[in-house]
């Protein structure tokens, strides 16, 4: 929640009040810990960012643009802002164009779920966030003929009677067959990566990208867990092909707000 500033002020303490020349409406990159510096970068629209502290946190912020679009530029500029802020220690981050209405607002709820956010600062404080994708690798069919009783048993039927849907029959099975072993070298891979990350959540997969899967790692496992991702990728290549993104603001494993209650 940063907008970054070309003279990384001072956070302004919650009780000043708003300059009448000062737009209400705010953008929001982070939340982190009080104390901390105001980025250099400059923040979405080009604008300069500050902080705004409460209750022992502070939330990054700009002034939020007349229209908000997600340019290359501005995607960037967020980015830029959360590198910086997590540089200096744990940030909570908020997603592209999450926007307060007033200060005020955004202040009162720092201090509403001030336990609650620092908790979350707590949970990701010295780590980060790496995120690992698996691609089928379609060319391996041959292998996997060879290897598959029902494979090899059509695709010999197939070569003795070759026609259009014989060959459409073969080639559907065949392609279920390559997603399928695919699959299996995901699910491997995540249960050998699990164990070296604090926590790991699931993203959503297709047909064609079966693995996405993000790491919450202590900054100090993040070589290790590297070198454990390209060995998988050595030992599944020509089923599955891995690769990973990071290290990343932590926006799997954070939840700014608190979750309602629960009543009967």
């Amino acid at each position: 929640m940063t907008a970054p500033t070309t003279t990384a002020p001072e956070a302004a303490p919650a009780s000043a009040p708003d300059s009448a020349a000062a737009p209400k409406a705010l953008y929001v990159y982070g939340i982190a810990p009080a104390g901390i510096r105001a980025p250099r970068s400059r923040g979405v629209d080009g604008a300069p960012v500050r902080l705004l502290t409460e209750a022992g946190l502070c939330a990054a912020v700009s002034a939020a643009p007349p229209r908000l679009r997600p340019r290359r530029r501005d995607l960037l500029a967020h980015q830029a802002v959360l590198d910086e802020l997590a540089a200096q220690g744990p940030v909570l981050p908020m997603r592209f164009a999450v926007l307060s209405p007033r200060t005020d607002t955004l202040l009162a709820q720092l201090r509403t779920d001030a336990t609650h956010l620092a908790q979350q600062l707590d949970g990701v404080r010295g780590c980060v966030e790496l995120n690992v994708k698996g691609t089928v690798v379609p060319g391996h069919f041959a292998d996997l003929v060879r290897r598959d009783d029902k494979l090899r048993t059509l695709a010999l039927r197939t070569r003795r009677r070759p026609d259009y849907e014989a060959n459409v029959r073969l080639g559907e099975a065949i392609a279920l067959g390559v997603r399928r072993e695919a699959r299996r070298a995901a699910r491997e891979a995540v249960d050998l990566l699990a164990p070296l990350a604090v926590r790991t959540v699931q993203g959503a997969t297709d047909d064609e990208q079966v693995l996405s899967a993000s790491f919450l790692l202590r900054s100090a496992d993040e070589t290790r867990f590297r070198e454990a991702v390209a060995e998988r990728a050595r030992a599944c290549g020509n089923r599955l092909a891995l690769s990973v993104t990071g290290p990343l603001p932590c926006y799997s494993f954070v939840d700014p707000r608190p979750a309602a209650p629960t009543g009967r």
